[in-house]
Order: structure tokens, then C-alpha cells, then sequence
């Protein structure tokens, strides 16, 4: 066999010293293969590098091997939001591992994302999707389950859905950030929220309302887009108030750095004069001072639970909803009592 051609099945059933149809069998790991014909199958196979050939695997099947994301948020907010790249590690991890690949889009309008969708069922790109960022009235369902494709969301949609869902309790984060600061003694908290369409910015949202007014004290929420740029207006606008916040909790990391950052430039301490938590705790929030008190989330484990559940429902089998373990609170060094009122 020349060095630069591909090693086929054929090459491997030479080695071996067995059937092609044998080593069909032991490398898709079917049943009907013995222990010793399974391990020299393999052995002969690592030996002559032999890989996967997904042109013919698809031209077999009927299969692409490929699972589509298509992220409909500006280029941006994608640029500078911690969560995208790890959460596509974690697909990479779950479909490297399958022999898949992942397709990306990002859409800037939503004329442009169904486009897309239409797109990758008609070429057959993909065959499957993972829908994120769901919306209070998501037409993104029904057009992919029109379109024939398979699909895993994001959270449980609030219409009817034929698709598994991989869900994080984003509303419990946010309400352990609120009952932190109330012990602290804060009672003017406000959150700085992500878009109110979106529906885990909605969620979280309400968790900060019910948080809020279960302790009596005053709340206030700002919707953004989730950009740095966003969340540092925003905080602006919270600390010119007649009645600023002592405290304010932000739907992500990056808004809160930035807001931690317009609060140093106009002097303030923190958190001396003005406690600060973030959403998702990425890396630079643990390195700054003061370091970042945060919800933990883990967008990589998101990402590969989310391709393993869009794996089995393309192959047929029953995906259940999974709900992942809730978001944990990491008290660090941005968080703390609230500033005495000044003497009379």
C-alpha cells in the first residue's frame, strides 16, 4: 500500500486476517465478534492508522455526521462573551470523540438565521442542531422540526417542543447572589439583565423580582445585550440615581468587570461602597482585585452533554430532558457588607 494512500476496511482485513465484513463489525462495535478477533481487528487497525471515512459513511447511510449551531447574536458580543468558546469545547469534546463535526454560523438578523436553517436541512449539512439562546415566542422550533431536522434546546422552551432539552436552573444563581448580598445588609440591589426576549435572561430576571421582594427591599432591573459595553451604561445609569444601589448583580462576568471598572473610575471602593456579583465565573474574574464573587456555571460540560443528548436522538434512541446540577454561588472578594448610611 503506497504511504500517502488512505488505509481502508479491506487493508484492515488483510492484517487481521479476517472478513471486511468482520471488521465492519468489530470497528462499529457490533455484537458477533469475538474478544480476540475484536482486539486484533483493533490492533491492526491502530497499526495502519486507519480512520474513519465519512464521505462513504455518508453516502451509506444518508448521514452528514455533522451537527449544526448557529448563534444569532452580534459578532460583538460573540467576540468578547467567555461562554460561546467554551461551550463549542464542549461539543468538540463530545463529537471528536463520535467521529462527528460541528458546523458554526453565526446569524446577525433573523431572516439571515432561518435562512441558515433552511440551508442546512435542504444541502443536508447537518443532521441535527443545537438551539440556544430560546426566546419568549421561539418560530425557531417549529421551523426546524419542519425543516426534518433533529434538534436539542437549550433550556425548556415556553411552546410546545418535540426535542430533548439540557436545562441549568439560571434563576437559582441569580437568587442565591440576591439572599447573599440581603444578608450582607444591602437593601437597594439592583441587576443589570440580559435581553428580555431571551428567555434565560428572562428567568433570571424574575428570579432577581421574587428574590428581591421576598426580603421587602428595593430592586431594580436594566436590560442589555449582554455586551461589556451595555453593562458598563448600565451601571453608569445605576450610579447617578437619586438612591444608587449599595450592590448590583450582573447576568454575566464580562458586564460585571466592566461595571466594576466604571465604579473604580468614579472612585468608588469595592466593595467598600458598592458590592459587585457576575454570572459564570471565567478566569479573569478570579485573577482580578478585588477578585470576582460569581455564579459557576460550566458552559464546557453544557456544550458536551448538549451534543452526547443531540447524538442519541439522531441515532434513533429515546433522549430524555437533562437537567444539569444547579449553579453554585462563589463568594470571593467583590462582595461585602453593605456601607453604613452617613451619620446625620
Amino acid at each position: 500500500m503506497p504511504k500517502t494512500a488512505r488505509p481502508t476496511i479491506a487493508d484492515v482485513a488483510r492484517r487481521a486476517g479476517v472478513s471486511k465484513g468482520l471488521v465492519s463489525f468489530a470497528l462499529n462495535d457490533r455484537p458477533g465478534v469475538s474478544p480476540d478477533s475484536r482486539s486484533r481487528i483493533l490492533a491492526a487497525a491502530d497499526e495502519l492508522g486507519w480512520t474513519p471515512n465519512v464521505r462513504a459513511r455518508s453516502l451509506s447511510t444518508g448521514r452528514s455526521f455533522a451537527g449544526g449551531l448557529v448563534i444569532a447574536r452580534s459578532t460583538d458580543v460573540i467576540d468578547a462573551d467567555p461562554f460561546f468558546p467554551s461551550f463549542i469545547a464542549g461539543i468538540e469534546d463530545a463529537f471528536s470523540a463520535s467521529g462527528q463535526v460541528l458546523v458554526l454560523a453565526v446569524a446577525t438578523s433573523r431572516r439571515q438565521e432561518t435562512e441558515i436553517y433552511r440551508s442546512l436541512a435542504v444541502d443536508q449539512r447537518v443532521d441535527g442542531v443545537i438551539l440556544t439562546d430560546l426566546r419568549t415566542q421561539d418560530d425557531r422550533i417549529a421551523l426546524v422540526a419542519d425543516l426534518g431536522l433533529t434538534a436539542v434546546t437549550l433550556g425548556r422552551p415556553t411552546a410546545p417542543s418535540p426535542f430533548p432539552a439540557v436545562c441549568v436552573d439560571d434563576g437559582a444563581g441569580i437568587g442565591h447572589a440576591v439572599a447573599h448580598l440581603v444578608a450582607l445588609g444591602h437593601r437597594r440591589i439592583a441587576h443589570v439583565a440580559g435581553p428580555d426576549g431571551m428567555l434565560h435572561a428572562r428567568r433570571r430576571a424574575d428570579a432577581f423580582r421574587s428574590e428581591v421582594a421576598a426580603a421587602g427591599i428595593e430592586g431594580t432591573v436594566i436590560a442589555t445585550d449582554f455586551s461589556a459595553a451595555e453593562g458598563a451604561a448600565a451601571t453608569g445609569a445605576l450610579l447617578d440615581a437619586a438612591a444608587p444601589p449599595t450592590a448590583i448583580v450582573y447576568s454575566n462576568d464580562h458586564m460585571a468587570l466592566a461595571g466594576l471598572g466604571v465604579a473604580r473610575r468614579r472612585g468608588l471602593r469595592v466593595p467598600a461602597d458598592l458590592s459587585i456579583t457576575g454570572f459564570d465565573d471565567i478566569e479573569l474574574g478570579r485573577l482580578l482585585d478585588p477578585a470576582l464573587t460569581t455564579v459557576g456555571t460550566d458552559a464546557r460540560s453544557w456544550g458536551a452533554v448538549a451534543a452526547r443528548t443531540l447524538l442519541e436522538a439522531v441515532d434513533g434512541s429515546a433522549a430524555e430532558h437533562v437537567d444539569l446540577p444547579e449553579p453554585a454561588l462563589i463568594v470571593r472578594e467583590s462582595t461585602g457588607p453593605a456601607p453604613r448610611p452617613p451619620a446625620a
